[in-house]
C-alpha cells in the first residue's frame, strides 16, 4: 500500500488544549439521562435550525454530542477535533479524514472514531439522534439506548442529494425506535412507514423574536440605511429559493428596499440576482436577526416550488409573526396548511401577486387584529413544549426497548422482540393516485362494484382534488381551488353523483367588468345594450348588430379568429383579449381556437353561463360528497403521499392514474405545459361582496381574471363574507393543459407509452391531457370502470368521453 493508504490502528481523538479538558471528563454537561450523539448534516455554528433549538434544550439534563460530516485534511491519520459550545451545553465532534480515501474507507474510519467517542466519554449506552440517514452507515452497530430519526427535511429532493439516501433511510427507519417529521406534510408522506412516527411542525422562540417589536432596538448599520419600504428575508440562501421572483418584485417595485440575509450555500453567487434595491448582506447571528426584522416593514419567503420545497415546514414563518411582521409566502405546502387562513399571511406564486400581496402587507399596519391573530396562532407552539414532547416519546421509547429485553433498535434477528411491527408489505388490489374526482369515482367502483381492496393516495393533504372546499377562518365554505360549478346532461353522472350528496338548485352567472359596467358574459343582448347604450329588443335586432361588427376570417384556426369572426375586433379586444392573455400566458393568436370556441355570443337575453340541463351545487359542498364515496372498507385513503413514495412498499394488481402524465413517465419527452393558478383569500365584514358569483376583470391592467365570492355558489347565511382573487401563473400546481398543437404532438408521444402499460389505466383531465368539466371527469372515469368489467383493467390511457373542451371552466 502506498503513503496514502488507510491506517485505522492509530486513529486519535484531538481534543484542543484551548479548552482545558480531557477527553474522558464530563465537558460541562450534566450526567442526567442517557447522553445523545445527534448525527447531523448541518454545522453546529453555521446557522441556528431545528437541531439546534431541540439539542441546546436536550442538554439542561444530559451530555449533547452533535456529530458533524468529515472534513477533508491532508493528514495520513483520521481523527476526531471536539468543539465544545458552553453557553449550548453542547459538544460538536468533527471528523477529519484524508481527502484521497474511498467512501467505503471514510466510512470504515468514522465507525472507528465513533465507537472510540462511545468508549471513552459515554458512561451509558446513548441515543443516536439523524438528521441524515447518511450517518447511519457508519452507526448501526453502535449498541444504542434508542435510535431517533428526526426527519426534519426530505433531503433526497435537495440539489447533490446523495444517491444512497433512499436506501440508507429504509435501513434507519427499520431500525428506529421513534420517528419525528419536521411537518405534516412529511409525517403524511412517511407515516405509513412505522408504527411510532410523530409530525412535529416548527416550533418558535416567540420572546426571542418578539424583540424584534420593541421600538428601542437598535437598527444594525447596514440596514438602517436603506429606503423605506424595506421588505426582508433571512435564511440560507440556495436551491430553495425562487431567485427570479426575487429579481421580478425588485424589478417591478424599484422603490422597496429588499434584504436578503443569510449564507450562500449550493449555488454560484454569482448567479444572484442584482439590482440597486436588491440588498445582500451577508450571514447574521441567531441574536442579530431581531434587530433586523424589527426593521421591516413586510417578511418574505420566496421560496421555489421545487422538490427541495415540497415537505418544508419553514421556521421563518412562525419567527416572523412573533416580530410582527406580515409574511409573504408562496405556496409551501406546510404554511398554506398552517398559516395561510392568516389576514398576517399571504400566497403568492409569481411576481406580480406577490407585489400585489406585499401591498396588502404593507397596508396592515403594525398592530390590528391581524397580529392579535397571529398572536392566538402562535399561542403553545413553542421550542419548549416541542422538546418536553420529543423528551417523553424518547423516555418511553427507552424502557420499552429495555422491557423488551433487547435493543430492538440493533437487533436484526428475525425472531428477536421488538417493539413495533416494520417494514411489512402491504397488498391491495388496485393503487389508485389522486383523490379527486377520477380516482375516487374508480376507487368507489372497484371497492362497492367489484370488491377491490383499494388504496388511494394523494400528494395533498386533503380528498378532493381541485373540488375540495372547507370552511375559512371566519366559518364561510369557500372553494381552496376557485369555483367548481356542477352542470351536466349527462343523467347517467347525476344519479351517480346523488348517491353520495343531495343537491342545491344553482344556475352560475357571471358579470364582466368593464368600465364603470357590471356586463354580462357570455356576450347577449344585454351586453350589447349596456355596453353601447342601445335598445336592441328581438334577437334579430342583437344578431344584425354582431353581424355588422363580424369580421371574415379566410382560415379560423385560432381562438382569435373565432372571436373576431364572431362579433368583431372592438368585442374581441373589450372581452376577450386581455382576459385570455393573463389566463393562458399566451396572446389569442396563439391558441388554439377551441379556447374561445367554447363560450358562445348569444342574441337573447339568457344571462345563464352554462345552458345544461342540470345545474346544481351538492347541498353540503364537496369534500363532504367526496367522503361518503370514499367512506368504505375496502378503501384505504392516504392524503399527503406521493405515489412515488408507496411503490415500494406495496403489492397491487394495477394502477389507476390520474396525475400528470408525463410525470409518470419522468418527463421522457419533456415536460407538457400547463397553466397554474394562485389564490388571494379574504374575508370581509359585510353579507354581500358583489352581485353574483364571478365577475371577471378582462382589462389587461388588472392581474386578476375574476373575483369568486362563495356564498352565492353554497348558499350559505353568515354575517362575513369571503372572496378570492384568482392568478394564473405558470409555476404551482397544474391546471390547464394549454391547447396548441405542439403540446397536443408532445402528449401523443406520452399516450403511445400509456397504451403500452397495460397494468397503469391513465384517467381524468392530468392523465389524458384534456380539459374536462367536472361531469366529464366523471363519465370517463365511469366508462373505464366498465370497460375493466369489474377487473383491474388490461389497457393503457382511454378517455371514456368524446367531448374535448381546452379553457379554464368555472
Amino acid at each position: 500500500m502506498n503513503d496514502k493508504g488507510r491506517t485505522l490502528p492509530s486513529a486519535t481523538i484531538d481534543v484542543p488544549s484551548a479548552h482545558g479538558r480531557r477527553s474522558g471528563e464530563s465537558l460541562g454537561t450534566p450526567p442526567g439521562e442517557a447522553p445523545i450523539i445527534c448525527f447531523s448534516h448541518l454545522r453546529w455554528d453555521f446557522v441556528t435550525q431545528r437541531p439546534q433549538h431541540l439539542m441546546r434544550r436536550f442538554a439542561s439534563d444530559r451530555k449533547v454530542f452533535f456529530f458533524e460530516e468529515y472534513i477533508p485534511c491532508d493528514h495520513p491519520l483520521p481523527y476526531l477535533e471536539f468543539h465544545p459550545f458552553p453557553a449550548d451545553g453542547v459538544v460538536a465532534l468533527r471528523p477529519r479524514l484524508p481527502h484521497w480515501w474511498s467512501v467505503s474507507e471514510r466510512e470504515a474510519a468514522l465507525r472507528d472514531l465513533l465507537a472510540m467517542l462511545v468508549d471513552t466519554v459515554c458512561a451509558s449506552e446513548p441515543v443516536l439522534w439523524f438528521y441524515t440517514p447518511l450517518m447511519f452507515a457508519f452507526a448501526a452497530d453502535v449498541k444504542a439506548a434508542a435510535v431517533v430519526y428526526d426527519c426534519m427535511d426530505e433531503l433526497t429532493g435537495f440539489r447533490f442529494a446523495d444517491p444512497r439516501l433512499v436506501q440508507m433511510e429504509t435501513a434507519l427507519i427499520a431500525r428506529a425506535d421513534a420517528v419525528f417529521t419536521g411537518g405534516w406534510s412529511l409525517y403524511e408522506a412517511k407515516r405509513h412507514r412505522h408504527a411510532n412516527i410523530h409530525a412535529f411542525p416548527s416550533a418558535v422562540d416567540a420572546a426571542h423574536f418578539g424583540r424584534a417589536r420593541g421600538a428601542d432596538l437598535a437598527l444594525p448599520g447596514d440596514q438602517a440605511v436603506l429606503p423605506g419600504p424595506v421588505l426582508g428575508f433571512y435564511g440560507v440562501i440556495d436551491e430553495r429559493l425562487d431567485l427570479a421572483l426575487l429579481r421580478d418584485v425588485a424589478a417591478l417595485r424599484p422603490d422597496w428596499s429588499l434584504v436578503m440575509l443569510g449564507p450562500v450555500a449550493k449555488i454560484d453567487p454569482a448567479d444572484l440576482p442584482r439590482a440597486p434595491n436588491l440588498h445582500w448582506l451577508g450571514s447574521k447571528s441567531y441574536g442579530e436577526l431581531p434587530a433586523y426584522l424589527g426593521g421591516w416593514d413586510v417578511a418574505l419567503m420566496p421560496f421555489a416550488i421545487n422538490e427541495a420545497t415540497r415537505f418544508i415546514s419553514p421556521t421563518k414563518t412562525p419567527e416572523y409573526l412573533a416580530g410582527g411582521r406580515p409574511v409573504v409566502s408562496t405556496g409551501i405546502a406546510d404554511v398554506v396548511r398552517h398559516y395561510g387562513e392568516l389576514d398576517g399571511v399571504a400566497i403568492a406564486s409569481d411576481a406580480p401577486g406577490f407585489v400585489v400581496a406585499c401591498e396588502a402587507a404593507l397596508a396592515l399596519g403594525r398592530t390590528g387584529p391581524w397580529l392579535e391573530a397571529a398572536d392566538a396562532a402562535l399561542a403553545g407552539i413553542s421550542w419548549d413544549v416541542t422538546q418536553a414532547q420529543m423528551a417523553r416519546i424518547l423516555s418511553d421509547a427507552v424502557i420499552a426497548a429495555r422491557s423488551a429485553g433487547t435493543h430492538a433498535a440493533n437487533d436484526e434477528a428475525p425472531g428477536a422482540p421488538a417493539v413495533h411491527t416494520i417494514d411489512r408489505r402491504e397488498r391491495f388490489d388496485t393503487l389508485v393516485v389522486g383523490a379527486g374526482f377520477a380516482g375516487a369515482v374508480l376507487a368507489e367502483r372497484l371497492a362497492e362494484g367489484s370488491g377491490q381492496r383499494v388504496l388511494v393516495v394523494d400528494r395533498r393533504d386533503h380528498i378532493g382534488g381541485n373540488a375540495y372546499d372547507h370552511h375559512d377562518a371566519a366559518g364561510v365554505l369557500v372553494h381552496r381551488y376557485g369555483p367548481h360549478i356542477f352542470h351536466t346532461n349527462s343523467p347517467k353522472v347525476v344519479d351517480y353523483l346523488s348517491r353520495f350528496t343531495a343537491w342545491r338548485p344553482y344556475e352560475h352567472r357571471v358579470l364582466a367588468s368593464v368600465g364603470e359596467h357590471l356586463l354580462p358574459i357570455p356576450i347577449n343582448r344585454t351586453t350589447l345594450n349596456g355596453l353601447y347604450g342601445l335598445d336592441l329588443r328581438t334577437d334579430a335586432e342583437a344578431a344584425a348588430f354582431l353581424s355588422a361588427r363580424a369580421e371574415p376570417v379566410a382560415e379560423i384556426r385560432t381562438s382569435e379568429d373565432v372571436v373576431v369572426a364572431a362579433v368583431g375586433r372592438e368585442l374581441y379586444e373589450t372581452f376577450f383579449r386581455g382576459y385570455t392573455q393573463k389566463q393562458w400566458g399566451l396572446d389569442p393568436s396563439q391558441l388554439d381556437r377551441s379556447v374561445t370556441a367554447r363560450v358562445p355570443t348569444r342574441t337573447d337575453t339568457d344571462d345563464r353561463y352554462f345552458l345544461d340541463r342540470f345545474q346544481a351545487m351538492p347541498a353540503d359542498g364537496y369534500t363532504a360528497m367526496f367522503e361518503r364515496m370514499l367512506d368504505h372498507p375496502g378503501i384505504t385513503v392516504r392524503t399527503g403521499t406521493d405515489y412515488r413514495s408507496v411503490r415500494e412498499t406495496i403489492d397491487v394488481g394495477h394502477t389507476v392514474f390520474t396525475g400528470p402524465v408525463d410525470e409518470f413517465f419522468d418527463h421522457r419527452f419533456g415536460r407538457l405545459p400547463y397553466r397554474c393558478l394562485a389564490f388571494r383569500h379574504e374575508t370581509h365584514d359585510l353579507e354581500q361582496f358583489q352581485p353574483v358569483a364571478v365577475v371577471n376583470y378582462p382589462a389587461r391592467d388588472v392581474p386578476y381574471t375574476r373575483i369568486t365570492e362563495y356564498k352565492h355558489l353554497t348558499g350559505q347565511n353568515h354575517a362575513k363574507t369571503s372572496v378570492s382573487y384568482e392568478f394564473p401563473c405558470d409555476k404551482g400546481d397544474p391546471y390547464y393543459p394549454v391547447p396548441r398543437e405542439e403540446n397536443q404532438a408532445i402528449y401523443r408521444r406520452y399516450e403511445t407509452l400509456a397504451n403500452a402499460t397495460p397494468d397503469v389505466s391513465f384517467v381524468g383531465r392530468l392523465a389524458t391531457y384534456r380539459y374536462y368539466n367536472m361531469d366529464q371527469v366523471v363519465a370517463q372515469a365511469l366508462a373505464t370502470y366498465a370497460r375493466m368489467g369489474g377487473q383491474p383493467a388490461m389497457a393503457g390511457a382511454g378517455a371514456g368521453v368524446s367531448t374535448l373542451t381546452a379553457g379554464p371552466s368555472t
